[in-house]
């Protein structure tokens, strides 16, 4: 059974509470794939100086944030982990990733998007590191090592923001319409990746102004490369989820296969 490949613009964490036009399009994904034996996800929040892997088999809910009300601080979404699934991904990186069974656990990049694809978090949940150092086309080419999985009933899911400039966001506004170069820069990255060019979309810096004022910082833009590593040839492209918010964070969905 071969498992789709999902990014996810994950953008505010209150998404995991809310009900809106993201959560239901991420609801309706959770509906129409096939549900996964276990889900891998490189999450933009677990950006560190290595590549390390969760192995723990009851990963803790993680509230990577600050200012937000208590309700989303108690919230927990308690899937399990899967060790098994863990060394599987050691394996096909060489070894080269850390087994991490106490540190990290799942951030709000991933269970504040399950909660919603799979709300009963019956479905084992890996986390994958960014590594920090590496550059973007490393981290493309490590992504390319995970494309087995997706033969093994594995779901890789990349969790970030196609554009994610916190800098000019609309904090406190309502209805922002959205920044004329981040309208271009998606529509730039929406053509790459329906004609499978993705050399421009790894080497974003060199797309202009546009692209830097888009991806300030790499963390929120690198999942989706993860994504893009494991397109095939007979993977048709769609985004299921679209649209803005606070004029500057695209919660664009990415679906390959």
């Amino acid at each position: 059974m071969k498992m789709p490949a999902l990014f996810f613009g994950h953008g505010n964490p209150m998404n995991a509470l809310d009900r809106n036009a993201w959560t239901e399009g991420w609801a309706k994904i959770g509906r129409a794939i096939p549900k996964p034996k276990a889900i891998l996800c490189v999450s933009a929040h677990w950006y560190i100086p290595t590549l390390a892997v969760t192995a723990m088999p009851k990963p803790r809910t993680i509230h990577d944030f600050g200012g937000f009300p208590r309700e989303l601080f108690e919230y927990q979404y308690p899937a399990p982990g899967s060790p098994e699934l863990a060394m599987r991904v050691g394996e096909l990186l060489d070894d080269e990733v850390q087994a991490d069974d106490r540190r990290w656990g799942l951030d709000h990049g991933t269970w504040s998007v399950f909660c919603h694809v799979f709300p009963e978090a019956d479905v084992p949940i890996v986390q994958l590191s960014i590594n920090e150092t590496k550059p973007a086309g490393w981290h493309y080419e490590l992504a390319k090592r995970l494309r087995p999985l997706r033969d093994e009933g594995v779901l890789i899911a990349g969790s970030g923001n196609l554009i994610h400039n916190l800098h000019t966001f609309g904090w406190g506004k309502h209805d922002v319409e959205p920044f004329e170069w981040a309208l271009r820069f998606e529509e730039t990255a929406r053509r790459l990746i329906m004609s499978g060019e993705h050399e421009p979309l790894i080497n974003y810096e060199t797309l202009g102004k546009d692209a830097l004022l888009s991806a300030p910082t790499p963390d929120h833009y690198l999942p989706l490369l993860y994504i893009l590593a494991l397109q095939r040839d007979d993977d048709k492209a769609s985004f299921p989820v679209q649209g803005f918010d606070g004029g500057s964070i695209s919660m664009t969905t990415v679906q390959l296969g």
